[in-house]
């Protein structure tokens, strides 16, 4: 019997008339976009080859999940991914409005043989094997980022593996925190390599600008509603990888297969908003990890935030939007 093809959903949000990348993913022969507006969106925002969720079309959507994100935050993308989900997504990609895909721009396969990590690493720069500059992910905990280039090992043979989450990197402004920006901010463009996959245990941060979601995986897509802009996604990307290595998934990583234009931004108020994410990092890769395994992946990441509100990462509303979105997830 002939496999139907997966069905494909690439999600952005966006408060800008369509930009270039918006128009080069629209065009994706395979793919459906799905563009997640805001308040500050403009009122008559069109695409062809694209979904637009206004304001009010969210509320159609869901209208209790959509009431419960706050407006002009990060989270709302989570309404792209409802609707995805509802559309029978297999696959679910997440970048943003100025990341440009290059021709070849696509994702490996979610189960193959792949070059693998060694285990147990605790936190590693995974920039150190895409590229030979001093550069470090965003997320990365500030007393890892000298660490040495020796400390990421790889294990002498390939490995059969099943991938959760892909991570493709970014050229030319890659995603770095603040400190880096302020202190450096020299452009990137990474080496071409295979892709590679973290095993159990050995953790770098990842982010949500050209990241491809598993079916098996769309609870992990949960962006955390009231925590700062620059914390949100790599807070889901702490949380999610206890979660695949207990349900017998990985992270990988590959080359990157986007330019990054970045929109404008005021470094200092990035520094401001990712403050956070230094501090709450390590503490809370730790209380997920003692909290996850007890249950389906929808019990686990209901777990991790609620270790993560008895160390005071989140917010008791938090748990109020979570619940609501898993109930959408509970649905599939």
């Amino acid at each position: 019997m002939e496999k139907r093809p997966l069905k494909k959903y690439i999600v952005i949000t966006s408060i800008f008339p369509p930009t270039e990348a918006v128009r080069a993913f629209a065009s994706r022969e395979g793919y459906q976009l799905v563009v997640v507006g805001d308040r500050k969106t403009p009122a008559n925002w069109q695409q062809d080859g694209c979904v637009y969720l206004g304001v009010q079309e969210q509320i159609d959507l869901h209208p209790s999940l959509a009431s419960l994100i706050p407006y002009n935050h990060y989270g709302r993308k989570m309404m792209g991914y409802v609707y995805a989900i509802q559309q029978g997504a297999d696959i679910i990609i997440d970048t943003d409005d100025d990341n440009i895909p290059y021709n070849d721009w696509q994702f490996p396969n979610f189960e193959g043989d792949f070059t693998c990590s060694s285990p147990d690493l605790g936190w590693v720069n995974i920039y150190h094997h895409f590229s030979d500059q001093p550069i470090w992910p965003r997320g990365l905990p500030l007393r890892n980022i000298r660490d040495s280039r020796s400390k990421l090992t790889w294990q002498p043979s390939v490995r059969q593996n099943r991938i959760g989450i892909w991570q493709g990197l970014a050229n030319e402004d890659p995603d770095v925190d603040a400190i880096y920006r302020l202190t450096s901010n020299e452009p990137c463009n990474f080496i071409d390599r295979d892709p590679v996959v973290l095993e159990k245990g050995t953790i770098s941060p990842f982010n949500s600008q050209n990241t491809a979601f598993h079916k098996e995986m769309f609870p992990l897509l949960f962006l955390p509603s009231f925590v700062t802009f620059r914390f949100t996604d790599i807070l889901r990307g702490i949380i999610a990888q206890p979660i695949l290595w207990q349900h017998g998934y990985r992270l990988g990583f590959l080359k990157a297969t986007v330019v990054q234009k970045r929109n404008e931004h005021d470094y200092f108020k990035d520094f401001e908003s990712e403050v956070p994410m230094y501090l709450h990092a390590e503490k809370a890769l730790q209380a997920v990890t003692e909290a996850v395994g007890r249950g389906s992946v929808k019990d686990d990441l209901l777990a991790a935030y609620q270790a993560l509100l008895a160390i005071h990462v989140v917010e008791e509303r938090e748990l109020k939007v979570l619940e609501e979105w898993l109930t959408i997830v509970s649905d599939r």
